[in-house]
C-alpha cells in the first residue's frame, strides 16, 4: 500500500472497474429489493441535498446486495419542465432571441440538446459520489417508454372520467407564463401596506370601510362580505355598494369566513384572484371576473383609464385616483406574506384559467362510475392508514393523512413547450378529443369533429409523469417493454384501453414522440429507453423497498405515486386487477418512505439551485480555488438577478476555496448527518474529521499489513500487482494518478459499452483459514467489541439511523481498534512468543477485514483498495468487495471476562499516562510504579499484565511492585482505578524544589491576569461601553486561568508544598 491515502486516485480506479464488472445489475438471485432514485432536475448540477439522498440510498443498496438480495437501484432524470425551459430561455436572451423565435420545434430541439449536456453532467457527479445504481437501465421522463406510459394514463383517466378541462383558479406565474404547483410558491414575509378603502352605499348611504392589501384587485370585485352576527352590517347585508372607479354595484353577502375583529370586519370579494374568495363566490354563486391579462396587465375587463397598466402600476394609480375621490381612508405599514414564485422570483398572481385537472374529491361521477376520491384517493390513504406503506419517521404518516384527508383537484397542465405535451385535440366548436395520436382521438370521440383538430399546446405538470416512476421504469406501458404493460393498444367500444396479450410485444403503428426529434442523438451516459426493462420480468421489483426522499414532496410527489401506482398496475379493462396485484398491499409503489433531512447551508437555508446557494459535491471532492467556485456557482443560474448576492456569500463562506476531502470522507459525513431530524446545516469541518478517519484507517491498515508480511506478499514474484487490483503500475498506459484520472473521464464518455453480462455473484461466507488455538486476551477482547459493534450497526441500519450505523463504526475503529487493540498488539508483535504473535497477527487481520466489509457501504473506494490487500491474506478469493457477505454479530465469539479484563489494563494505562501528561514527565523515562489496596483480581491482572504495562506506560519492570504491609506510601502522583491505587514516586523523576518554584511563579502570572479581567469588569464605563463580545470573553477568561490555578495548585500539592 502507498504511504498515504489518495482518495482522487483510488476513486479512478476502482469505479470503472465496478461498472464495467457489472456489479451494479441484479444478481437474478435472493429476495427482491428495489429503490427507486427519485430522479433528479436536468437543470445543470446535483447540489449537497442530491449527494446526501444518494449517499443514504447508496448505503441501503450496498448493504442488502451484500445481504445476499436481488438489488435493483433503479436510476434516472426528470425533464424538470419549468425550470429546464427557463434555462434555455435565458441562454437564448443572451443571444437576444426569444423561443417565439425559433419556434416550437426548434425551440425544444434547443432544450434537448441542453438535456444532453446537463444530463452528463449529473451522472458523471452521481458516479464521482460512488452511487452503485444499475446505469444500463437509467431512464429519463421523456424517453419514449415512459411517454408512451404517460399517454396511456392520461388517456384512460380521461376515459374512466377522472381527467377534465375546466376554469379553475391557479398558482399564475406572470413572468414564465404557466401555472405553478404550490411546491413552486414561497411564502415569503414581507412589509406592506393595509389601506382602508370606503365603498359608498349604492342608495347614498355612507356604506363601508374594507381593508386590503392589494387595492388594484377591487376593480375585480364582485361583492363585500361580512360575518352574519356581525351587528354593526346585519342591517346592510342584501343592499348594494357602489363599486370605486368602476361604476359597478356590488352586493354585501353574509359568510362565516369573514373575521369580525380583523381590519374592519368587512371584506372585498374578488375570486378571480383570491383562493378564499373563489370559495366564497362558489358557496353564493357569483361569477367572477378576471381582470387581469397573463402577464398581469389589467385587461378589457377593468375601467378604460387602467387597461394595459400592470397590477403594480395600476396600484398606485389606483390609490391616487382614490385619495383624490376622499375614499381612500387610511394607510398603515402592515406584515404580509408574499407568494413568490421560486422559479422566477416573482409574485405569484392567483388566476382563473383553462387548465386539465384530475379528479380527486368526488365519490361517484353523473354516470354511475366511481369519482376520483374513490377510485384514487381513498386508496392512497388506505395504503398507509392501513399499514401497507410505512413512513420513517412515523410522525409523516400524519402529514401525508392529512393532506389527502383535505385535497384539492390536481391541476395537471402547464403553459409550456417543453414536456409532455397533452394528448387532446379540439375541433373548431371546442370539442375535445384525447387518444394516442390524432387518429385515435378521432376513432374515440364522442361526436363527429367540426372542422380540423388543433393539439393541445400545453403540456403536462412535471409531476404527473414523476408519479408514473415507480412502474413506468420497470416497462410498464413501454413500447418496447415485453408481456402485459397493464394497458394495451386496442380499445372496446365502452372507450377502456385493453390488456396486451402477454404474448404480444406491445407494438403499434401509433409511436409518435411528440416533444423529442424525430432522431435524437443521446449522449454516451443517456439511452433514450431502457431495452431492459421488460415488465413481464421485472414487476418482482415493485413494490420497491423503500423511498428516500425529503419532506417537501411528500404532497407533491410520495402522493401522487401512491395514487397512481394504486389505481394502474395489474389493472384490467373492466377495471378489476390480476391476481398478482389484487391486493392493495401489493400495488403500492413501495413499503416504506425515508423522509431524509432537509441539507440547508450554512445560513440555515435549503440548498436549493434556485436560489444559487448551492456547492457541487465534486468541489468537496476534489477541492476547488475561490475564483472558479464563483464562477461555476454564479454562471447558470435560474435567476440571474441574484448573481451578485450569491458570489457576496461565497467570497465570505470560502475565501480560500474548498480543500479536497474526497468521497468516502463526504459519504461518511452524510451518514453521521442522517439523523431522523428534519434539517441539517452542513458543516465542512465535519468532512475534515471523516478525511481523519480515512486517514487512520490507511494508517492502521498499513501497520497491520506489516506485521503480517510473511502471510502474503502486496505483490507476485514477478512484480505484477495481486489479483482482484487494477493497480496503476500493471494497466497499460496508467503510470499515474492524472492517467488514472483520464482513464475514469474515458469510460464516463464511452459509458454504454458495457460488459456484455454479469458475471456470476456468490454471496457464500468465504471459507477463512483456521484461526489460532490460543488467542490472546486482547485477542478475545477485540473480538468482543466487534461483535458487539456489528450487532449495533445493523440494528440501527435496519431502524434507518445511519448515523448511530456510521457512529458505531467510528467508535470502534478509531477508539477500540487502532487507538487500544494496534497499542495492545505491539507487545505480542515485538515479542519472543511465536504462537502469541500468530494469534494477534490473525486478529489484526481478521477485525480489520471484517471491519472493511462493515464500513463498505459507507466508504466504498477506500474500503475496497485496503480489502484487496488484506483479504488474501485470509485466504479469500473475490475480485471485489462489494459482493461479500456482510459479518454478522455471531460471527465472532464474545468473551465477557476478557473485555472486562481489557477494560480493566484500559484504565490502568490511561491513568499512568494522564500522570506522565500532568506531571510533565518525558515520554521516553521509564518510570517506577507502587500499587496500593485493590484486591486479589486486581492483583492477578496487574501480574498477568505486567509486560504490558511495563511496555506501553514505560514503567521500569524491575520498579512495579505493591506497597508492603505497614509501608507507607512514598510522595506520589496517584491514579485510581476502582479500589485500586496508582502510584509514580516522584523522588528521582524531577528536582521537585525547582518545579515547586516553577509552580509558584505560574501561580503568580495567573492570579495577576485575574486582576486585570476583575479589573475590567468591576469598571461600569468598561461594561456599559464595550462590545458585548468583549465583556463575555474577559469573564470566560476569569473562568479559564481560575481552573488553571487550580490544577497547578493541586500539582503542587501532590509534590509536597
Amino acid at each position: 500500500m502507498d504511504k498515504s491515502f489518495d482518495p482522487k486516485a483510488i476513486e479512478a480506479r476502482w469505479y470503472p472497474t465496478w461498472e464495467q464488472s457489472g456489479y451494479f445489475a441484479p444478481s437474478g438471485e435472493g429476495e427482491p429489493y428495489c429503490i427507486q432514485l427519485p430522479p433528479p432536475n436536468v437543470t445543470g448540477t446535483l447540489h449537497m441535498g442530491h449527494a446526501f439522498q444518494q449517499t443514504v440510498m447508496d448505503l441501503l443498496i450496498r448493504y442488502q446486495r451484500m445481504n445476499g438480495k436481488n438489488t435493483l437501484w433503479q436510476c434516472g432524470t426528470d425533464h424538470a419542465g419549468i425550470a429546464t425551459q427557463k434555462i434555455v430561455e435565458n441562454q437564448l436572451a443572451a443571444q437576444g432571441k426569444s423561443k417565439h423565435d425559433l419556434g416550437r420545434e426548434a425551440f425544444i430541439a434547443k432544450v434537448w440538446e441542453w438535456k444532453e449536456q446537463s444530463g452528463s453532467t449529473i451522472t458523471r457527479q452521481m458516479r464521482r459520489l460512488g452511487t452503485s445504481c444499475d446505469w444500463s437501465r437509467e431512464r429519463f421522463t421523456m424517453d419514449e417508454g415512459l411517454s408512451a406510459a404517460v399517454r396511456r394514463v392520461f388517456i384512460q383517466w380521461y376515459r374512466d372520467g377522472l381527467l377534465y378541462r375546466g376554469k379553475r383558479l391557479v398558482h399564475w406565474d406572470p413572468v414564465l407564463g404557466t401555472a405553478v404547483s404550490d411546491l413552486e410558491v414561497e411564502n415569503v414575509d414581507k412589509d406592506g401596506h393595509l389601506w382602508s378603502i370606503r365603498y359608498p352605499g349604492a342608495d347614498g348611504g355612507a356604506g363601508v370601510i374594507v381593508a386590503t392589501t392589494r387595492p388594484e384587485t377591487m376593480l375585480g370585485d364582485v361583492a363585500v362580505a361580512v360575518h352574519p352576527d356581525d351587528e354593526r352590517y346585519q342591517h346592510l347585508v342584501g343592499t348594494e355598494l357602489e363599486l370605486p372607479l368602476t361604476g359597478r354595484r356590488i352586493p354585501v353577502i353574509a359568510d362565516d369566513y369573514v373575521d369580525k375583529d380583523f381590519g374592519t370586519g368587512c371584506v372585498k370579494i374578488t375570486p378571480a384572484h383570491d383562493f378564499n374568495d373563489y370559495q366564497m363566490g362558489q358557496r353564493h354563486q357569483i361569477a367572477p371576473i378576471n381582470i387581469f391579462t397573463l402577464d398581469a396587465k389589467v385587461n378589457e375587463n377593468g375601467p378604460v383609464a387602467y387597461q394595459g397598466l400592470d397590477r403594480f402600476a395600476a396600484r398606485k394609480q389606483i390609490l391616487a385616483d382614490l385619495e383624490q375621490l376622499g375614499l381612500l381612508v387610511e394607510s398603515k405599514p402592515h406584515k404580509l406574506s408574499l407568494p413568490i414564485s421560486q422559479r422566477s422570483e416573482a409574485v405569484i398572481e392567483p388566476m382563473l384559467t383553462d387548465q386539465w385537472f384530475l379528479d380527486l374529491t368526488r365519490d361517484e361521477l353523473p354516470d354511475g362510475r366511481p369519482g376520483g376520491k374513490r377510485a384514487i384517493t381513498d386508496p392512497a390513504l388506505a395504503a398507509v392508514t392501513e399499514g401497507h406503506i410505512q413512513f420513517v419517521p412515523e410522525n409523516w404518516k400524519t402529514t401525508y393523512v392529512q393532506w389527502l384527508d383535505n385535497i384539492q383537484d390536481w391541476c395537471v397542465s402547464r403553459q409550456l413547450w417543453w414536456g409532455h405535451r397533452i394528448p387532446a385535440w379540439f375541433d373548431e366548436a371546442g370539442n375535445i378529443f384525447v387518444g394516442d395520436d390524432e387518429a385515435d382521438a378521432r376513432a374515440h370521440g364522442d361526436t363527429d369533429p367540426v372542422g380540423t383538430l388543433r393539439q393541445d399546446e400545453d403540456v403536462l405538470d412535471t409531476w404527473f409523469s414523476s408519479a408514473l416512476w415507480p412502474f413506468s421504469t420497470l416497462g410498464w406501458g413501454s413500447e418496447s417493454g415485453a408481456g402485459d404493460c397493464g394497458l394495451g393498444r386496442e380499445s372496446d367500444p365502452s372507450g377502456q384501453l385493453q390488456a396486451c396479450d402477454p404474448q404480444s410485444d406491445c407494438s403499434s403503428p401509433h409511436t409518435p414522440s411528440y416533444n423529442a426529434p424525430q432522431t435524437p442523438a443521446p449522449s454516451p451516459a443517456f439511452a433514450v429507453d431502457a431495452p431492459q426493462a421488460n415488465w413481464q420480468h421485472d414487476q418482482l421489483f415493485l413494490p420497491s423497498s423503500v423511498l428516500v426522499t425529503g419532506f417537501d414532496i411528500i404532497f407533491f410527489w410520495v402522493a401522487r405515486m401512491v395514487m397512481a401506482t394504486t389505481y394502474f398496475v395489474g389493472r384490467k379493462a373492466d377495471g378489476s386487477y390480476q391476481p398478482r396485484f389484487a391486493k392493495l398491499e401489493d400495488r403500492v409503489p413501495f413499503r416504506t418512505v425515508y423522509i431524509n433531512a432537509i441539507v440547508r447551508d450554512a445560513e440555515g437555508q435549503k440548498m436549493s439551485k434556485s436560489k444559487g446557494n448551492t456547492i457541487d459535491p465534486l468541489d468537496l471532492i476534489d477541492g476547488i480555488e475561490l475564483e472558479e467556485l464563483v464562477r461555476k456557482s454564479t454562471s447558470s443560474l435560474l435567476i440571474p438577478q441574484v448573481r451578485e448576492r450569491v458570489e457576496k456569500r461565497i467570497r465570505k463562506e470560502y475565501p480560500d476555496g474548498i480543500n479536497a476531502v474526497g468521497a468516502d470522507a463526504l459519504r461518511f459525513t452524510f451518514a453521521a448527518l442522517a439523523t431522523h431530524g428534519r434539517t441539517i446545516n452542513f458543516d465542512l469541518k465535519r468532512c475534515e474529521g471523516y478525511k481523519n478517519f480515512c486517514n487512520k484507517l490507511w494508517n492502521a491498515a498499513r501497520f497491520v499489513l506489516m506485521q503480517a508480511q510473511e502471510k502474503g506478499k502486496g505483490k507476485t514474484e514477478n512484480g505484477e500487482a495481486e489479483r482482484g487490483v487494477p493497480s496503476l503500475d500493471a494497466a497499460p498506459g496508467i503510470a499515474s494518478v492524472d492517467a488514472a484520472l483520464a482513464r475514469m473521464e474515458t469510460h464516463l464518455a464511452a459509458i454504454d459499452e458495457r460488459a456484455a453480462s454479469v458475471p456470476g455473484i456468490s454471496y457464500s461466507r468465504p471459507d477463512q483459514p483456521p484461526a489460532p488455538s490460543s488467542p490472546g486476551i486482547p485477542d478475545r477482547w477485540i473480538l468482543t467489541e466487534l461483535s458487539k459493534a456489528t450487532a449495533e450497526y445493523h440494528a440501527q441500519i435496519a431502524a434507518y439511523r445511519f448515523d448511530l450505523a456510521a457512529q458505531a463504526l467510528y467508535d470502534f475503529v478509531w477508539n477500540e481498534y487502532c487507538d487500544w487493540f494496534l497499542e495492545l498488539a505491539k507487545p505480542a508483535m515485538q515479542g519472543d512468543d511465536a504462537a502469541a504473535r500468530a494469534s494477534t497477527q490473525h486478529t489484526l487481520l481478521v477485525v480489520l477485514e471484517a471491519v472493511l466489509r462493515l464500513l463498505h457501504p459507507i466508504i466504498p473506494f477506500i474500503t475496497e483498495e485496503i480489502w484487496q490487500q488484506v483479504a488474501p491474506r485470509l485466504g479469500k478469493q473475490s475480485d471485489t468487495i462489494a459482493t461479500q457477505a456482510l459479518p454478522q454479530a455471531e460471527d465472532f465469539a464474545r468473551d465477557e471476562d476478557a473485555a472486562a479484563d481489557i477494560e480493566w489494563l484500559k484504565s490502568v494505562l490511561g491513568g499512568l499516562r494522564r500522570i506522565r501528561s500532568e506531571m510533565n514527565i518525558s515520554p521516553a523515562k521509564l518510570v517506577p510504579l507502587v500499587l496500593e489496596g485493590g484486591d486479589a483480581r486486581d492483583r492477578e491482572r496487574q501480574a498477568r499484565f505486567a509486560p504490558a504495562i511495563a511496555f506501553l506506560a514505560r514503567v521500569e519492570p524491575a520498579a512495579m511492585r505493591w506497597l508492603g504491609i505497614g509501608e507507607t506510601a512514598p510522595a506520589a502522583a496517584t491514579a485510581v482505578v476502582g479500589e485500586l491505587k496508582l502510584l509514580i514516586p516522584l523522588l528521582g523523576l524531577i528536582d521537585v524544589d525547582a518545579e515547586l518554584k516553577r509552580l509558584a511563579k505560574e501561580i503568580a502570572r495567573l492570579e495577576g491576569e485575574i486582576r486585570k479581567c476583575e479589573g475590567k469588569l468591576g469598571n461600569a464605563n468598561f461594561v456599559a461601553n464595550a462590545p458585548q463580545a468583549v465583556v463575555e470573553q474577559e469573564k470566560q477568561r476569569i473562568a479559564e486561568f481560575t481552573t488553571t490555578v487550580a490544577g497547578l495548585r493541586e500539582q503542587a500539592k501532590k509534590l509536597g508544598a
